[in-house]
């Protein structure tokens, strides 16, 4: 996707073997890259957000564990590595599915191997998620593309969270039907949730939407089931963290009410999903996926663009007041309307995703 009119993906290696991405706590109101030159950078990057997203996660610490075996390649050195970036993030799989990948092709190997076939490695885990965005993109366009069709006028759409490129190496999940319906030609709007307490709807998804030309309205994280209720919402897709094996659905807290109420008024409500965001060891998504709680200062502060240009930190609460902070919720399977996957759209069950997705 593009910045300013030049092609950039979120993270890439630099000429001297470091790894550079796109600081995503500074937006939208300043673009700056950051260098990881080591596998703690990378943890760093992680657990503070400065890489956020599922896939991007999992590609920034597949890149971690190429960046410590430059230095320490031993078979004890890769455990760490593995352990330390495993614990930066707990909910979305997509980090312990890279991290495994990453350990289970280096083990066999001399341990001279295992600095440059690491690197090649983390490549290729970036450039697969390239393409898997783009087929996501390729089978969700049709689901727009079908609306349209039988309304003949704007799809209206509505996103929570940020699940475009910058979740991702390129394209996004929920963004790249978005993002492929919009160069099709087909009208379209986008309704972006704030998604509160982080406002990676308000700041991330509409920066992005901004500069790619794509027409957007931000909303408050309580109307969409408002706008649903009056037929100003013809599809809701999100991305997500984790799905179970049975279709229940992890995302950004708030995902769930989104879904009751796609589910009151008809609304259809898709769920984008790379595979490598399955995770087959998980049948009952409430019960089993770990949800994170993060920092109590996300809800009771904000960061935004003050009048004289300045960006500051203010808090909202009233001193003493605290602040409960579950960064993800689960969507039951049957409020999902289906996936789409790169491998097409797989219904949420059971016994579909088995029939479809098992490799």
């Amino acid at each position: 996707m593009k910045i300013n009119g030049t092609a950039f993906r979120t993270i890439w290696p630099a000429s001297d073997g470091a790894v550079e991405i796109i600081d995503q706590t500074r937006l939208p109101h300043e673009f700056t890259t950051v260098r990881l030159e080591n596998m703690r950078d990378a943890e760093f990057a992680i657990r503070e957000m400065q890489v956020r997203g599922a896939p991007l996660i999992g590609v920034t610490a597949a890149y971690g564990i190429a960046l410590s075996m430059r230095h320490h390649a031993t078979d004890a050195a890769l455990q760490a590595t593995c352990n330390m970036l495993r614990k930066s993030r707990p909910t979305a799989v997509n980090l312990s599915w890279a991290i495994e990948r990453m350990r289970t092709f280096l083990l066999p190997l001399q341990v001279s191997e295992r600095a440059q076939s690491a690197w090649q490695e983390a490549a290729r885990i970036a450039d697969e998620d390239v393409e898997i965005n783009k087929a996501i993109g390729r089978h969700g366009l049709e689901l727009i593309r079908d609306i349209h069709l039988r309304t003949k006028t704007t799809v209206n759409i509505l996103t929570h969270c940020n699940a475009g490129w910058l979740a991702t190496v390129d394209w996004g999940t929920a963004l790249a039907p978005v993002y492929a319906a919009f160069e099709a030609g087909i009208p379209l709007q986008v309704w972006v949730d704030e998604t509160r307490p982080r406002n990676q709807g308000a700041s991330l998804t509409a920066w992005e939407l901004a500069q790619h030309g794509v027409p957007h309205i931000v909303i408050v994280d309580n109307a969409g089931g408002h706008l649903m209720q009056h037929g100003l919402v013809d599809m809701v897709i999100v991305g997500t963290d984790r799905v179970t094996a049975n279709g229940d659905v992890c995302n950004k807290i708030g995902t769930y009410l989104k879904a009751l109420a796609a589910f009151d008024n008809g609304v259809p409500f898709y769920v984008a999903m790379p595979t490598p965001t399955l995770d087959w060891t998980l049948q009952d998504g409430v019960a089993e996926i770990p949800i994170e709680q993060r920092s109590q200062e996300e809800v009771t502060h904000l960061s935004g663009l003050c009048d004289d240009g300045q960006v500051r930190r203010v808090q909202l609460t009233p001193a003493g007041t605290f602040a409960a902070n579950y960064a993800f919720d689960v969507t039951p399977a049957r409020l999902v309307t289906a996936l789409v996957t790169e491998r097409g759209v797989v219904a949420a069950n059971a016994g579909a995703i088995l029939a479809q997705l098992k490799l």
